[in-house]
């Protein structure tokens, strides 16, 4: 059994820890990082080839690994490298392991390197790489999500002003894969719509979603426990997502899309230089041009480009884009009022009236641009369609206590519908009752009370009280209720211009009559 070929610092470790410190094997192979076995393997190397402590400072690496391992024969200096560019796109893959990789590789090349040197090799070739390579990242594990520091412009066709915009950029980490865009600010209505366009520029959304802590994102920035604004806690929930915020002062945390605000701003905002837009739109659409260009470059240290990667090996990974888009909302809390609505903009919307004897009668309100709904205890109570007439009440009847509601429910031409079914003086009463008062409600109750009275004398005589009641213009409750209660209901009513002449005049000594006065 060969001994492993360790790297020549290692060995060097292991010789000083034995020879000057006077440590165990077993301590040795502790601190080093290998087997007890490879400890005792080098040293009987080291000791068989006759090296003496003294010489080990002054040989280099090369005649130190020739005393300890011996000349590499001719096949061994020919064994055929791993191709590591290839190990590190597949070992993205969910589920391939360095071991499976190393299987593939000896399968065409079965006298190649055993797995110990493999991974050993692998590390080195990482340790030669940017530090960003470091990272494994999943197909359709994370999105990484930052804005440029340069900032592109606008410019006013009239004036010339310049307008500063910012450039959104989200990237996949397995595959590189990269989108962006300019938007007029940072702030959430416009920091969550590129989220939702660069989900459907992907087809898909990753299972996690790193940000930094800007406002937009983080309510509280905390390095520990931040809090997630709601608006973009609601929006990964939706997507399904999570939202892994960075930790602040910690760009390694997103260094995926470090790389790629740097690159974005090299291969598209430069090419901008010497353009002119003066529209979002304009510019934009210049924008996407580039960014396909950027990824259908082929990258390299890959040989593929960031296109036919993402297809390759994360495409089929990402979660699947939901069947509705997100609407963009705000959430707001309210106390619920005596009336059982809610304020909200200087509207007022109406609420279950069994929360105001909540023992804490507050809800959060969900708002869209067209609608509002209104949670208790995280539970939908109530929705309505968003009103933007100012002071204006929306109520849904099921909202009202039941006696409310049927005061609600009179109205004008109820009323006249009602008393029709009584007879026609009725009707013409009601009608008489509503025409004299300023304001309709203020004869619902003359009109409830004209109509209560058939329980107590039928429809018969409540129809002709109301005829004599209209023959003297009594347009009132006391009135109707007078004549039934004195009986005048039984007695014939004659047409109002002859009541003049159907009693004829009392003769009296007391009485003077019109002519005294002549």
């Amino acid at each position: 059994m060969t001994t492993p070929r360790l790297p020549m610092n290692r060995i060097r470790e292991i010789l000083r820890q034995k020879w000057q410190l006077q440590r165990t094997q077993r301590e040795i192979a502790t601190s080093v990082g290998c087997g007890v076995a490879t400890v005792w393997k080098v040293l009987d190397r080291a000791n068989a080839a006759g090296l003496a402590r003294a010489q080990i400072d002054a040989l280099d690496d090369r005649e130190l690994e020739a005393r300890v391992h011996g000349v590499r024969s001719e096949a061994e200096r020919e064994r055929a490298l791993p191709d590591f560019a290839v190990v590190h796109r597949e070992h993205r893959r969910p589920g391939v392991t360095l071991e499976l990789l190393h299987v593939e590789y000896l399968e065409q090349h079965p006298d190649g390197y055993r797995y110990t040197q493999f991974c050993e090799l692998y590390r080195r070739w990482l340790t030669g790489r940017r530090l960003t390579m470091r990272q494994v990242h999943r197909a359709g594990e994370k999105a990484f999500v930052d804005y440029a520091g340069q900032r592109p412009h606008l410019v006013d066709p009239m004036t010339g002003e310049c307008t500063k915009v910012e450039l959104f950029v989200m990237v996949l980490g397995a595959s590189n894969l990269t989108y962006a865009e300019a938007t007029m600010s940072q702030r959430g209505p416009d920091f969550t719509a590129s989220h939702i366009r660069a989900f459907e520029y992907f087809g898909g959304v990753a299972r996690a979603t790193v940000c930094d802590q800007l406002r937009s994102g983080v309510r509280i920035p905390c390095r520990y426990e931040p809090e997630i604004q709601r608006t973009y806690e609601a929006m990964a929930r939706h997507y399904g997502t999570t939202v892994l915020p960075a930790r602040p002062k910690h760009p390694r945390d997103k260094a995926k899309v470090e790389v790629a605000v740097q690159i974005a701003e090299r291969w598209i905002l430069a090419r901008l230089r010497n353009e002119e837009f003066h529209t979002l739109e304009a510019l934009n659409a210049r924008v996407w041009e580039l960014l396909e260009e950027l990824n259908a470059r082929v990258m390299r240290g890959y040989g593929v480009s960031r296109r036919e990667l993402f297809e390759t090996i994360e495409r089929k990974h990402l979660l699947p884009l939901p069947v509705d888009r997100f609407e963009y909302c705000v959430f707001a809390h309210a106390t619920v009022n005596v009336d059982y609505h809610v304020a909200y903009d200087d509207r007022f919307y109406s609420v279950p009236y069994q929360l105001r004897h909540e023992q804490d009668p507050t809800v959060e309100l969900r708002v869209t641009g067209t609608t509002i709904e209104v949670l208790f205890r995280n539970r939908r109570v109530a929705a309505h369609a968003r009103s933007y007439v100012k002071y204006s009440h929306t109520t849904v009847s099921e909202h009202m206590p039941e006696a409310h509601r049927r005061h609600a429910e009179w109205t004008p031409s109820r009323l006249i519908s009602w008393a029709g079914k009584v007879g026609t003086n009725m009707q013409a009463l009601v009608e008489r009752v509503l025409e004299t008062r300023k304001h309709p409600e203020q004869s619902y109750r003359t009109c409830l009370g004209l109509l209560r009275l058939t329980k107590r004398y039928g429809d018969q005589r409540v129809e002709a009280a109301c005829a004599r009641a209209l023959c003297v213009h009594a347009y009132s409750y006391r009135h109707v209720k007078s004549i039934l209660e004195r009986g005048l209901d039984r007695q014939a009513v004659l047409p109002l211009g002859e009541q003049g002449d159907a009693r004829p005049a009392t003769e009296h000594e007391n009485i003077r009559g019109s002519k005294y006065y002549h």
